[in-house]
């Protein structure tokens, strides 16, 4: 029941548009190497779900039994999956059961439907034999052999018709995922299982992006500038550092603004990252532009990133330690670590950085204090990149929750609420007369003393 609420409290994170999830099991004695769990709302790619069997089967059983359903969202989880405690309504209790004696499942809670329906292909290219589509019944008249490689497809219905509910549905396929699995333990033969589907089962609409440009652009006539991809460093195991900026202006001593993003972003830019290095807890981005930023020749940008691990948190956190900014044969450092900081596997993404107005880069020599540091929409990574992906992890933004719209409407009703709290109190606090004068008897006499 844990493994069900767990994959309902993963599922919520990600939107259901068109995205489907994966779980993926081995048998007991197994263990599926510790992978770096995707961001909270990132959707994984078909590349990256390849590195992510790639890393998986390196040391998992490689007889693969493939559990490929019609459709599948997170929705049936949530509806049939008991995570409310309503434990005896379960449809998946022997999916439960797997996941519970696996030691270490791996949950994708959103997966790309083109990259589900290319799951079968991919595992063929990965184990080398052909996929072999069975049911239980003639799985049961079928033997392995533990050091061969096999992919079996179990091919899973899905249907919301008339006759069958999707909740029964789902019930027998439950079901048929229980047998086989039993026919593998009579067997003893090793397993790793995935479970996912061919396209979701529900699909939120969202207005076209074509459609909107055609019409903002029939309106407006609005020209959309050409988004560049970021700069990204490789290492020997990969690519390890990204940076995107739209602008990377730097100015010394009041002079013209200078931007470096051309020669950083463009194709065939002047820069080069010669003297970078990264491993599992620093990393360095070197951005030599040489003798191209005239008269502060030779110009270097150093970024200089950590990560540690947080026990209040439990989590680990990277920060931008300094930002150097070497010309001609001086230094100017930059500290960065007390505003630009972000869990290790996320990237840090804001909106202004600077060194002069709300300086998220504070001097640390005196000669810094002689430049001027703008970067426009910055967004850096310095650790948890995934092999083979071209795109930032989900950003950590440095804009408050709190803005001054939010303060300015919070203190306003506060006030308010002060102002109502004691009119209410004055009124509570009124006392009516406890005496009366009747006209037909005999005055009311008030001594003085009362």
């Amino acid at each position: 029941m844990a493994f069900i609420a767990l994959l309902f409290a993963l599922f919520s994170t990600g939107s259901c548009s068109s995205q489907v999830p994966l779980v993926m099991w081995s048998s007991e004695g197994y263990t599926l190497p510790q992978l770096v769990s995707p961001a909270a709302g990132h959707i994984i790619s078909n590349v990256q779900l390849m590195a992510y069997l790639n890393s998986a089967l390196g040391s998992a059983p490689h007889n693969m039994l493939l559990f490929l359903q019609d459709k599948l969202s997170k929705d049936d989880f949530t509806r049939y999956g008991g995570v409310f405690g309503n434990k005896q309504d379960s449809v998946f209790p022997n999916l439960e059961s797997a996941l519970q004696s696996s030691s270490s499942p791996l949950v994708l809670p959103a997966l790309s439907w083109l990259g589900a329906s290319a799951v079968p292909s991919l595992l063929q290219e990965k184990l080398g034999v052909s996929p072999l589509s069975v049911d239980p019944d003639t799985l049961e008249h079928l033997r392995f052999n533990a050091s061969e490689n096999t992919l079996l497809v179990i091919n899973l219905p899905y249907s919301s018709g008339a006759y069958l509910s999707c909740q029964d549905v789902l019930r027998n396929n439950d079901e048929v995922i229980g047998k086989v699995l039993s026919i593998m333990k009579a067997q003893s033969v090793p397993y790793t299982a995935i479970y996912t589907g061919l396209k979701p089962s529900r699909v939120i609409e969202e207005p076209s992006l074509i459609v909107q440009s055609s019409m903002s652009r029939s309106l407006l006539q609005a020209v959309v500038d050409e988004v560049k991809p970021p700069l990204m460093f490789n290492s020997t195991r990969g690519p390890c550092i990204m940076l995107w900026a739209q602008n990377l202006n730097v100015s010394f001593s009041d002079k013209e603004w200078i931007d470096l993003g051309p020669s950083t972003f463009a194709s065939g830019g002047s820069v080069s990252t010669s003297g970078s290095f990264c491993n599992e807890t620093n990393s360095q981005l070197v951005l030599d532009y040489g003798s191209s930023v005239s008269p502060y020749n030779p110009f270097r940008l150093i970024f200089s990133m950590s990560q540690r691990r947080y026990p209040v948190s439990a989590r680990n956190w990277f920060t931008l330690d300094t930002v150097e900014l070497v010309f001609n044969t001086l230094t100017a450092t930059y500290n960065g670590s007390h505003g630009i900081y972000a869990p290790a596997e996320y990237s840090f993404h804001c909106q202004n950085v600077n060194n002069f107005r709300n300086a998220l880069l504070v001097p640390h020599a005196q000669n810094a204090t002689q430049w001027r540091i703008l970067f426009t929409d910055f967004q850096i990574q310095g650790f948890s990149i995934l092999n083979g992906t071209t795109d930032f992890s989900y950003a950590s933004d440095c804009a408050g929750f709190f803005t001054p719209g939010i303060w300015m409407g919070l203190i306003t009703s506060l006030l308010m609420l002060l102002i109502l709290t004691y009119g209410l109190h004055m009124i509570m606090q009124l006392r009516s007369m406890d005496r009366f004068d009747d006209p037909k008897g005999p005055s009311i006499s008030v001594p003085q003393s009362e």
